[in-house]
């Protein structure tokens, strides 16, 4: 994985500079537990930081609305 220095978004693949990767077999697409272990180290690095801000109060406010509608109905 890298990171585009023009729009600073991750790229995967050939665009992250893996284009004399071996090609693969497509017909068994499943991954090994070491790359998802990778994949879900990567993820955590890059998300623990959002997971530790708060909510803001506008999707509070909006999630307890849709509660309410939610409860309405089932009535």
């Amino acid at each position: 994985m890298k990171v585009n220095k023009g729009t600073g978004v991750y790229e995967l693949g050939a665009r992250a500079g893996h284009e004399d990767a071996p090609a693969r077999d497509t017909a068994d697409p499943r991954l090994d537990r070491a790359t998802q272990a990778r994949i879900g180290d990567q993820l955590r690095a890059m998300y623990s930081e959002l997971l530790d801000q708060p909510v803001p109060d506008r999707f509070v406010e909006l999630l307890a609305k849709m509660d309410d509608e939610s409860r309405e109905r089932s009535r």
